[in-house]
């Protein structure tokens, strides 16, 4: 699997060098950059512009590219032993679930379960998420009824984001809780909407009608972190 981004390729090269199993320059970098990175002992390829744009598929490399082990998904069982998870139901922006990604990472979620999907383009995924991929659990469940069920029944609390929801700083969360997030165009699915415990929603400073849902996001994530 090829990821690309000057971003992505230094964490993973300073976190889990492990994983990367061949790096690909199309651009100069400073020597002592490129020393530090020579003491890792893995294979560095110097490739032209085209031949790196090929390898990035058009995408922007900014000249560098890691060619990585196949990304393995998390067990949705396993995640049912955490307290705090983020269900996207839906969501299909890879940069948007990467962006989540990251803020989940950052502001202390447990785990990610992309539902409603079959496949998740974990390329993208990376490079939106700057390398958090790697460092949070991921999981991935076609069927989003099926998971907020099983969720509830190991205990979980599920909280849905939603603009016409209760004001998120007058809720109380408890331990074992899940932020379930909609997309953009159609919220969360109706069809699942009658299993939300509690919708929430974030208070505006000014009328607006909402947030982009990984801003939204993060917003919520740090509210809910602490239970």
């Amino acid at each position: 699997m090829i990821v690309y981004g000057k971003q992505v390729c230094k964490t993973l090269l300073s976190r889990h060098p492990e994983i990367v199993t061949r790096l690909y320059l199309a651009k100069e970098i400073a020597k002592g950059e490129f020393a530090a990175i020579r003491r890792l002992n893995l294979p560095i390829e110097r490739l032209d512009a085209k031949k790196a744009q090929a390898l990035a598929r058009g995408g922007n490399h900014q000249g560098w590219l890691c060619e990585v082990a196949p990304y393995v998904f998390a067990r949705v069982n396993d995640l049912k032993r955490e307290d705090f998870l983020v269900v996207l139901a839906g969501v299909t922006d890879v940069g948007n679930i990467g962006a989540i990604v990251r803020s989940a990472y950052a502001l202390g979620a447990d785990g990610v379960i992309v539902a409603g999907i079959r496949q998740l383009a974990v390329e993208g995924v990376a490079r939106s998420s700057a390398g958090a991929l790697f460092d949070l659990p991921v999981a991935v469940e076609p069927r989003v009824a099926d998971l907020l069920n099983e969720l509830k029944q190991v205990g979980f609390t599920l909280f849905g984001a939603d603009a016409e929801g209760e004001d998120l700083e007058c809720v109380t969360f408890p331990k074992k809780r899940v932020l379930v997030l909609g997309s953009e165009g159609a919220g969360i699915p109706s069809k699942v909407r009658g299993k939300i415990d509690t919708m929430v929603s974030i208070a505006m400073a000014r009328p607006f009608d909402s947030l982009n849902v990984s801003a939204a996001a993060a917003i919520l994530i740090y509210r809910m972190r602490d239970a």
